[in-house]
């Protein structure tokens, strides 16, 4: 496993993440522990949940699972770098009660004691923020956060899905407190999806966050979806089902499909490197269901992409171009 560092921060942190959302809904709790067995095993150090993980009348399983997995070997925990999310309404029975969500002082307290509480441990590495809050000053957010640092329960912040004023705006104030503020942006950033590159990623880099991909193959849509659907073995879901309605989506993933069949690579494995050359990003997040998808995200971390190769993948799926001469020169 390669190691690289979380933004501007001392942290070292593995170029894979591994993503925790399945664990739960898709996989149960023995399966989810031998995958994080596997994971730790290989090196990766880095894994990422959020209290909202289970969903619905199951939101907090997966941080549960985390939890019993910790507490099956204490060692364990000084060996990961743990982040989880804060946003999601979290009040008990389906109730949709103030000041259970968002990102008020009174909700993040409330939601690092049980976040704390599920996951077993004493500690959070990064709390990020799941989306944005318009209704709540930063002042009051970087108020709550330096509490809880100074009290030893989280170490560093980042955000999810913030745009890039945002993260400029949450800096800035946090800059005022003279306080570190955000270290790492959780975004949508995938071959197919490129928009990240026109405001996220370069105020991220400005700001020295380290910007972590999420659906990395778009919700399978760049792991070789349409041979998968032609062999019978699995037809396109959710995001990919979604991306592929369009035909000029459906043209885009036949050629990207088609050029690496030229080149005998895996679609999904050539995804995740792609994201691994790309400036400014410490590390995709992976969500294996099985050990197998698994080793085929660590087998990414070694490919290396060819110069030719990569302008061929441009020329398939084109990035906007720099901002703002994309839009505006």
């Amino acid at each position: 496993m390669k190691y690289t560092q979380l933004g501007r921060t001392g942290l070292k942190v593995s170029r894979i993440v591994l993503g925790t959302m399945n664990f739960g809904p898709q996989t149960d709790e023995a399966g989810s522990h031998a995958i994080m067995d596997a994971a730790l095993d290989a090196g990766i150090n880095f894994f990422d949940t959020a209290n909202v993980y289970g969903w619905g009348e199951n939101k907090g399983r997966t941080e549960k699972i985390i939890g019993s997995w910790f507490g099956r070997n204490s060692a364990r925990r000084d060996k990961v770098v743990l982040a989880t999310k804060v946003y999601g309404n979290m009040a008990p029975d389906g109730n949709v009660w103030p000041n259970h969500d968002r990102l008020s002082a009174v909700n993040i307290r409330r939601a690092v004691e049980a976040s704390l509480k599920r996951l077993n441990t004493d500690h959070i590495d990064l709390y990020q923020f799941h989306h944005v809050d318009r209704r709540t000053p930063f002042e009051e957010i970087w108020q709550a956060i330096d509490v809880l640092v100074q009290q030893g329960k989280i170490l560093y912040t980042g955000s999810s899905n913030f745009p890039g004023y945002k993260i400029a705006q949450a800096n800035e104030t946090a800059a005022r407190r003279g306080t570190l503020g955000l270290v790492s942006e959780q975004c949508l950033y995938n071959l197919a999806e490129r928009r990240a590159e026109m405001e996220v990623v370069p105020a991220a880099q400005e700001y020295g966050l380290g910007v972590i991909p999420w659906s990395p193959l778009h919700g399978g849509l760049l792991g070789g979806v349409l041979k998968k659907e032609a062999e019978g073995v699995r037809r396109a879901q959710g995001r990919s089902a979604d991306a592929l309605a369009d035909t000029s989506v459906r043209r885009q993933v036949q050629a990207y499909e088609d050029l690496l069949d030229k080149h005998g690579l895996a679609p999904g494995e050539v995804a995740l490197a792609w994201l691994l050359t790309r400036p400014g990003v410490t590390a995709p997040i992976v969500g294996p269901r099985t050990a197998e998808q698994l080793d085929s995200a660590l087998r990414a971390v070694e490919l290396r992409l060819s110069d030719e190769l990569l302008s061929e993948l441009d020329a398939v799926f084109p990035g906007p171009g720099p901002s703002p001469e994309a839009f505006a020169w």
